[in-house]
């Protein structure tokens, strides 16, 4: 039987959601302790444990790191029971360490699944990002284009001013030129101090966020993650991988990439249909955060399939001191 047909992305979605779901509940008595590392280690062992719990013969593509860098949910790990189908897995088990630990918004747990060998193997080095939502002609924006010239390109294909732009960016001192470019446009700014995979998801729904265009450059794995977003939400993003030395472009030789210049397309990022399950840790605004009333935790998770392009916002409610299973 064809890999295809062996990814039922419909049976292994609700999984998926659980799989979120754990690694948030378990980082979420972490807020506000500035504790950064133990709240990602909390986040690491219950999506761990609640992948291993799944019928599938997974590997880990997207995740904390090499090996020898990250003792679990590394870059290589095998996950799932290994009786079903084969498949890549993506995951960012904190997607803001820093946020949770701080007590800020908008950090979430993400996790990805595709069939086997159809996500991008991204080092851990920067990308170039630029992604817009639906609705938009192919090219409307693109890489080789100037920040300034992505804004007014947007504005005109949206039938609006450029004042009227909404534009997200990391705030990176690497990153001064080009809020200072985007600025001169008259177009607003919304800073974001971690999460670049929020900052694209927002994107896709500038209704509810208030947010037309991401920009700016964060981590390659994160880009597949955001991809995969894209792809069951809607909308385009273009990115480049980007080297600062030898052994960055080395590492990238080892993950399989050969064309260092190349710009990566949404469905080149994930060629394959795909699920993606996201939930909130801390409050934000593409989902609400752990929730205590002192009996019970309740969760928020976003679910969508790139094959229906679905999307579900469930609700989770257990007593607080509910045990995973």
């Amino acid at each position: 039987m064809a890999l295809s047909q062996d990814f039922q992305d419909r049976l292994l979605s609700l999984g998926l959601a659980r799989v979120s779901e754990a690694a948030a509940l378990a980082s979420a008595k972490l807020i506000g302790r500035g504790d950064e590392k133990a709240a990602d280690q909390a986040a690491v062992n219950a999506m761990r444990d609640q992948l291993n719990l799944l019928d599938i013969a997974g590997v880990v593509v997207i995740g904390e790191g090499e090996r020898d860098e990250a003792p679990m949910l590394y870059i290589g790990e095998k996950v799932g029971t290994g009786l079903g189908p084969e498949v890549d897995i993506a995951l960012d088990p904190l997607e803001g360490t820093t946020l949770t630990a701080k007590d800020m918004p908008n950090a979430l747990t993400v996790i990805a699944m595709a069939p086997r060998g159809t996500m991008l193997h991204a080092p851990d080095v920067y990308m170039e990002k630029l992604a817009i939502g639906p609705g938009y002609p192919v090219d409307t924006v693109t890489l080789n284009m100037e920040p300034a010239e992505r804004v007014r390109a947007l504005a005109r294909a949206k039938g609006v001013d450029a004042s009227d732009i909404t534009v997200c960016i990391l705030e990176r001192p690497r990153h001064e030129d080009l809020i200072a470019q985007v600025r001169a446009t008259g177009a607003a700014i919304r800073l974001i101090t971690d999460g670049d995979v929020a900052g694209v998801i927002h994107c896709a729904e500038p209704e509810l966020t208030g947010i037309d265009i991401y920009m700016g450059s964060g981590g390659a794995p994160e880009g597949v993650l955001a991809a995969a977003a894209l792809k069951c939400m809607g909308g385009q993003i273009y990115a480049k991988l980007l080297f600062r030395n030898d052994d960055e472009r080395e590492r990238a030789r080892r993950a399989g990439i050969k064309d260092f210049d190349r710009i990566y397309l949404r469905d080149e990022l994930v060629t394959a249909d795909v699920i993606f399950a996201a939930t909130g840790v801390t409050q934000g605004s593409i989902l609400d955060g752990i929730k205590s009333d002192g009996l019970y935790l309740t969760s928020e998770t976003l679910l969508m399939r790139s094959k229906t392009g679905s999307m579900r916002r469930m609700s989770y409610r257990v007593p607080i001191d509910h045990k995973l299973k």
